[in-house]
């Protein structure tokens, strides 16, 4: 992604982190409010969040998203599926504790994703944060060298598949297996990941 889609994502980014600054002080902020606290317009707030529902939910998740730096101090293992999986679980926990959350976010991503179709609008405005390539290359950060280039970036991409919401839904809405079947099938997906990308 170049220059302009950056700065789109640390717009948005921005904005969440206004909402939660706002929360920590125990306020219900208005879009408004938020817009202000981000030194955004109001009308750049709307057109990131059709809603300040929408903003303040995820703005409560992106306070609980796991952080790299803390999932991998010292004393995280060196393997990188090991490293990978460690993130994946601490992200699965995160899910199970705001599933409903999670799942209103997704909602709304959603419905919005609808309407710029019905509307024909092509605006490259993000509709989710992306918080996953985070973990993942922090994940991989020890053992990037073991990887090409092209392969690093398969493997980051197909990684975003397994790690998140999305794939919570297909085990639990689709495929209807427990946690604990998941858990195996990721781990075993996750393996089978990084050591295609190693060859």
């Amino acid at each position: 992604m170049g220059g302009r889609p950056n700065q789109k994502n640390r717009t948005r980014k921005d904005l969440l982190q206004a909402a939660a600054r706002l929360m920590k002080q125990g306020r219900q902020p208005s879009l408004d409010e938020v817009a202000a606290e981000a030194l955004v317009s109001r009308a750049t707030a709307y057109r990131y969040f059709p809603s300040i529902e929408a903003l303040l939910t995820e703005a409560a998740l992106d306070v609980v998203a796991p952080d790299p730096a803390s999932l991998f101090a010292a004393g995280a293992p060196s393997d990188p599926a090991a490293r990978v999986e460690r993130a994946d679980v601490a992200l699965d926990a995160m899910i199970a504790a705001n599933e409903p959350a999670l799942r209103m976010m997704l909602s709304n991503a959603l419905q919005r994703s609808l309407q710029k179709a019905a509307d024909g609008d092509d605006d490259a405005l993000p509709l989710r944060q992306n918080r996953r390539t985070a973990l993942i290359e922090a994940a991989l950060q020890p053992a990037r060298k073991q990887f090409r280039p092209a392969a690093y970036e398969a493997l980051c991409k197909s990684l975003a598949l397994i790690l998140g919401t999305e794939s919570m839904l297909v085990f639990r809405d689709v495929l209807r297996i427990d946690d604990a079947e998941a858990r195996k099938v990721k781990s075993w997906a996750i393996r089978a990941l990084v050591e295609a990308a190693r060859k």
